[in-house]
């Protein structure tokens, strides 16, 4: 199997009604008017995706993996079917998205991109979600549609968005990347990697738990080298991978922490290096994206997420080693409400939009 084979069609839900003559008469109109003006991205008409059917990858090249990465809002809560807020909503009625649908109204599918998601808690097993060449599947979305259109319309090698993680974790000790150091405020320790618990008073004995710092990221890192060992399973036809990029979307579970927040952007830096390393890429891409409800001067611990995420952006100056090569997405204007900790009431449009801009956000990167 190849990436110029033949590609499967999945039918819109709502376009077996009878009246899919003016449902499209619809679409027609409004797609017009919209994308005639500027998206809520900075998108033009002009600059809109192109149906992706027919686009074959280079399989004469290693495929480009893109590692996902993140919690929940990464998993993708972003309703697909249903009214106002859905995706199938966004794209008939409001004509957004257009590359994701054909003239018949099925799902286009793309077959340079391979879209494969595995999911587990802490060390233990996985679960496979997504094993197919990128089309919408499922009753819920995150923003790897919009990253891996983006991605396979601008790379003649086959691309794989390979997501590997969980909900409900934080950065400061579920995820916490080795190296990272035990700490101490207001007379508590907090936890380093592999510490248990996360936190315990200064001079007592921390007593284990069963669960150590870190222990998230152990597991999602280990699930998504294991799809890499097994190319061919994920990646019909492929011989060779190089991890080009890692997408991180995640936050949330960190701001309901004093400790963890103040440290937001020390162990930030420690993940993009530590991912690096881990996966053999030292030139690996980082795009993050920031929490949408959280607007620019924000205080108290989203402002600090915030700034953390600003600060390791390339073009911050604060990091030289991350010119070029990180990249920050401000998703305040992408967001159409909510917050993160409700998923941003599972509006399809909000994580297009945001993985529309990370994909894009990749892609100067790799243009650089």
């Amino acid at each position: 199997m190849t990436c110029s084979a033949a590609s499967a069609r999945r039918s819109l839900p709502l376009l077996a009604l009878p009246a899919m003559a003016l449902v499209f008469v619809a679409i027609a109109l409004t797609a017009n008017a919209q994308l005639a003006q500027a998206s809520p991205l900075g998108v033009h008409a002009e600059d809109e995706l192109p149906d992706p059917d027919g686009k074959p990858a280079d399989m004469s090249k290693p495929v480009q993996v893109y590692v996902l990465l993140g919690q929940s809002n990464m998993l993708g809560a972003g309703k697909v079917k249903g009214d106002e807020g859905s995706l199938t909503f966004a794209v008939q009625s409001k004509g957004l998205y257009p590359y994701l649908v054909d003239d018949a109204g099925a799902w286009t599918t793309r077959n340079d991109v391979r879209h494969v998601r595995v999911m587990g808690s802490g060390t233990g097993g996985s679960r496979q979600f997504n094993n197919e060449f990128m089309t919408v599947t499922g009753g819920k979305i995150g923003p790897e549609y919009g990253i891996g259109h983006h991605l396979g319309h601008a790379t003649e090698a086959p691309v794989m968005v390979l997501k590997s993680c969980i909900g409900n974790r934080s950065l400061g000790w579920d995820l916490l990347p080795p190296g990272s150091e035990r700490y101490e405020i207001d007379g508590k320790v907090y936890a380093g990697y592999k510490d248990s618990p996360d936190v315990w008073d200064k001079g007592t004995e921390p007593e284990r738990i069963n669960w150590y710092a870190g222990m998230q990221y152990d597991g999602d890192v280990a699930r998504a080298k294991k799809v890499l060992e097994d190319l061919d399973k994920y990646y019909p036809g492929a011989k060779e991978y190089e991890v080009a990029g890692f997408f991180w979307w995640q936050g949330d579970k960190d701001r309901y922490k004093d400790a963890h927040a103040s440290k937001y952007e020390e162990n930030l830096v420690r993940l993009i290096a530590q991912l690096r390393a881990d996966f053999g890429a030292p030139e690996a891409k980082f795009v993050i994206a920031t929490l949408g409800q959280t607007k620019k001067g924000a205080d108290g611990n989203e402002g600090k997420i915030l700034e953390a995420m600003l600060n390791v952006d390339g073009s911050s100056g604060k990091y030289r080693e991350f010119k070029g090569n990180v990249a920050t997405v401000y998703t305040h204007p992408l967001s159409k409400g909510g917050a993160s900790n409700g998923h941003y009431g599972g509006n399809a449009e909000t994580y297009m939009n945001v993985g529309e801009a990370m994909g894009r956000a990749m892609v100067e990167l790799n243009d650089e």
